[in-house]
């Protein structure tokens, strides 16, 4: 570079007028940060090593700039050693930095964090917020192509959940999640779209374009199910993707299972329609609850009554949440707790006037005992780390003959709410879900004669049909299995088999025997794994109450070559469409009302890329959902006169 060049550029740098600003091409400016014009008319510029500000020579601008940064290069590294500055890991830990902690673009450009990473390394060069978006998209698409290479990898079937999630600007995104069991036998979930949903939302339109995203995935032929809400839209969308040929056709027996309602959602229909009935029962306890909250002053008095209750380890007072019934549980089953502390503050303070009655407090300790199963089942369905099939059909069956026997309750209020919640229950769940009734006979301390055991209270005389009905399905998919037997169940058995310490060799002598008894007999004779497994003696479910059933099959699958297969696919198939709920969440966190104008593709890379780089770890920070009131202070606290008003 020339000195004309040389000063041209560098009055062109600091000139604040409406000239147009040359960018500066010399790698020496990067060791200099350019000072305001001072006021004896000389230029000056700062060392960013030594911080020394220096007089720029007009005549040989960036030839005195460059012997500086030489010498000062020299002495720093004669003092400290700063090991080169890898730029490109620079930038992708600035990403992972935003990803993890949900930071804003903006951050780079934050004058103290720059100030702070020069500081750190002062061969830093800081970004901008546009350069760090197309970072962040950059590396979402290439751990898109890692998760294309470990999904043609799994060796079973692959499971969806969707749904549509609403932001706080109203627009909607279709979330899809992936479920699977890798090689591993561990169970797999990630997040394959987040994608922006403009109108029209019919069934036919999401159909079509959630094909469009498992063809760009290349699984569409290896999908078993998709587990949906009961949304009036869902069935069209369904219906959608079986009517496409080349889909249909790689459904296990022809998209017969492919559907699976969720049955969290589910549990919350038929619950819910059975609190309209028992409105008018908690009532008072939702009132009492309210009031003993309302301020300081009643929170004391009640802290008071608390305190004369012996043996009270927690002084917790929940409130409910009219969306979610299970709050309504937990309520009620607390304030069962403190009945004796209500029924006291009704004496000492005069203005509480909802405490429950004994009849009122009875009524609500055998609405309790109809609900605890549904709240076990649901807090069982709705785990962080969603549970394998075989859990279904038990907390359903459950369900199912409280139900029934609650129906012939004295009690009318507990009658109709029986009743009511029957009729929701016979919509969605009369015969129970087949291929999720499949996973309770694959489970070794159960088998089909548990089935049999459930339906026959339940169905009288047409239970032992329906369990036939069940077994010949059940056939009819292991079938599928055996015509589509591929090298993974001999490679199963050569692994299985190797890991024996007593392995035992053929004899030469006797190696054609099987084909021999095979061309001979033919398969008549012969017994499928099957047949085998289900008339083998079951486990007892008292001593193995802990079982892994994933290890259990992953352990037998030496025996039991395609049965293995088949019982891996069934038991990894999503009974709810939780895990959609923290992909939620984190698009709550991305899509605040601060940064709503993201735009779509890069709200996707945000939400996609922090859910693969973040498996397993807790992301969210998960506060409880139902208004707590804790007393426990309080009680510890001075006392107060009654005469105090409230």
């Amino acid at each position: 570079m020339s000195v004309t060049e040389g000063m041209d550029e560098f009055e062109q740098t600091v000139s604040s007028g409406s000239k147009r600003t040359r960018s500066r091409t010399s790698e020496v400016w990067n060791d200099f940060e350019i000072l305001p014009l001072y006021e004896d008319g000389h230029r000056k510029v700062k060392c960013r090593k030594c911080t020394n500000i220096l007089t720029v020579d007009k005549a040989n601008v960036t030839s005195n700039l460059r012997c500086h940064a030489k010498k000062c290069h020299q002495e720093n590294d004669s003092v400290s050693y700063h090991p080169p500055l890898d730029q490109d890991m620079y930038r992708e830990k600035i990403v992972m930095a935003i990803i993890r902690h949900n930071y804003s673009f903006s951050f780079t450009e934050h004058e103290v964090n720059r100030e702070l990473h020069i500081f750190l390394n002062p061969d830093v060069k800081p970004i901008c917020r546009n350069t760090t978006k197309s970072d962040v998209l950059k590396i979402y698409k290439r751990e898109i192509e890692n998760l294309k290479r470990a999904l043609e990898l799994v060796p079973g079937k692959i499971y969806l959940t969707s749904d549509l999630w609403k932001s706080s600007t109203i627009d909607e995104y279709m979330v899809l999640t992936a479920h699977y069991i890798d090689a591993n036998w561990e169970l797999q979930m990630r997040v394959l779209c987040f994608s922006h949903t403009p109108p029209r939302r019919s069934g036919k339109i999401l159909g079509e374009r959630l094909f469009n995203i498992l063809k760009e995935w290349d699984i569409e032929k290896k999908v078993f199910t998709i587990t949906l809400d009961n949304a009036s839209y869902n069935d069209t969308l369904v219906n959608s993707l079986k009517k496409n040929p080349s889909f249909r056709l790689s459904l296990p027996c022809s998209g017969e299972f492919f559907r699976v309602r969720c049955g969290a959602h589910i549990l919350n229909l038929i619950v819910q329609e059975g609190l309209k009935i028992i409105e008018h029962a908690v009532h008072n306890i939702r009132e009492s609850v309210k009031y003993v909250r309302g301020n300081d002053m009643r929170k004391l008095r009640f802290a008071e009554c608390l305190q004369e209750l012996p043996n009270l380890t927690s002084k917790k007072v929940r409130q409910d949440v009219p969306t979610r019934w299970n709050s309504t549980y937990l309520m009620i089953e607390t304030a069962l707790t403190f009945w004796d502390a209500f029924h006291n503050l009704s004496i000492v303070d005069g203005s509480f006037h909802t405490c429950p009655s004994d009849d009122e407090w009875d009524k609500a300790r055998k609405i309790a005992k109809f609900l605890k199963p549904f709240y076990d089942i649901t807090t069982l369905f709705s785990g962080t780390q969603y549970p394998t099939a075989n859990l279904y059909f038990h907390g359903v069956w459950k369900i199912h003959l409280r139900i029934l026997e609650e129906m012939e309750d004295e009690d009318v209020v507990i009658s109709d709410m029986a009743k009511s919640m029957k009729e929701k229950f016979d919509k969605y769940w009369d015969c129970y879900i087949i291929v999720l009734s499949f996973a309770i006979i694959l489970d070794p301390r159960y088998k089909l004669q548990f089935v049999e055991f459930t339906y026959r209270p339940l169905y009288g005389t047409d239970g032992a049909r329906m369990v036939m009905d069940l077994r010949d399905k059940l056939y009819s998919l292991f079938e599928g299995y055996l015509c589509t037997t591929n090298n993974e169940a001999h490679n199963m058995v050569e692994k299985a088999s190797s890991s024996g310490a007593n392995e035992k060799v053929r004899d030469a002598d006797i190696a054609g025997f099987d084909t021999f008894e095979s061309e001979i007999f033919g398969s008549i004779n012969r017994k499928s794994q099957l047949d085998v497994y289900l008339e083998e003696a079951w486990f007892d479910h008292n001593t193995h109450m802990d079982l892994d059933i994933l290890e259990y099959w992953e352990s037998h699958c030496g025996r039991f070559l395609e049965l293995s297969l088949m019982a891996r696919d069934i038991m990894s198939i999503p009974i709810t469409t939780v895990a959609l709920e923290f992909a939620f969440r984190i698009g709550g966190q991305i899509l605040d009302k601060y940064r709503s104008c993201l735009l779509p593709q890069n709200v996707e890379a945000l939400l996609c890329f922090r859910s693969w780089l973040f498996t397993g770890q807790v992301i969210l920070d998960h506060d409880d959902e139902h208004p707590v009131e804790d007393f426990e202070h309080l009680c510890i606290s001075g006392h107060i006169t009654y005469n105090d008003e409230v």
